[in-house]
């Protein structure tokens, strides 16, 4: 299979008769990467199968607005973060949580996941992520997983380098703090 690169992406679905083909290539290259982001935000398998679903049907309604001013990459990755902030916030109101009982929820619906397959220490682990807030939460996962730059986050979450520096540092000693809990 030919890999496309993000361009030829954009160009085909921009020129009209290839929409559907360039939208499937779009998915294909990107939508396990999306995925996992996604999970380690939301935790449940569900939830971040419909969340990735709404941030395809996002991309697909603005696709043909896409200025290329950023990465194609980036650009996603902002949308499906936004999702996902957006269905954590949903989540809380629709049922009353706070942020720590959500976080709390987050981390029982890890243990009794079929898709988690972690021993004991990477269970602390992600129950120590989740009880992370939710920017603290995003910026440790995106570089402590993802490998991602200071510099690319910069351009996903409109923040400053310093600032998300400040957040990666708190979350580690946030989870430092947790890990040590009995």
């Amino acid at each position: 299979m030919t890999e496309y690169s993000d361009g030829q992406i954009v160009e085909l679905f921009k020129k009209g008769g290839g929409r559907e083909s360039a939208f499937t290539l779009l998915v294909q290259k990107y939508q396990e990467r999306l995925y996992w982001h996604i999970r380690r935000m939301v935790a449940d398998h569900d939830d971040a199968d419909d969340v990735l679903q709404n941030t395809f049907l996002k991309v697909w309604s603005g696709l043909d607005g896409f200025r290329e001013d950023s990465q194609l990459y980036t650009w996603l990755y902002r949308i499906a973060t936004n999702e996902a902030l957006t269905f954590l916030k949903k989540k809380r109101s629709s049922l009353f949580l706070s942020i720590e009982n959500l976080d709390y929820q987050l981390g029982n619906s890890l243990e009794s996941d079929t898709y988690f397959d972690g021993d004991a220490i990477q269970l602390k682990l992600q129950k120590s992520i989740l009880r992370l807030p939710d920017k603290q939460r995003l910026v440790f996962n995106m570089k402590y997983y993802e490998n991602m730059k200071y510099e690319e986050m910069s351009t996903v979450l409109h923040t400053s380098v310093g600032a998300l520096k400040a957040s990666f540092h708190h979350a580690v000693k946030k989870i430092e703090k947790f890990m040590a809990e009995d």
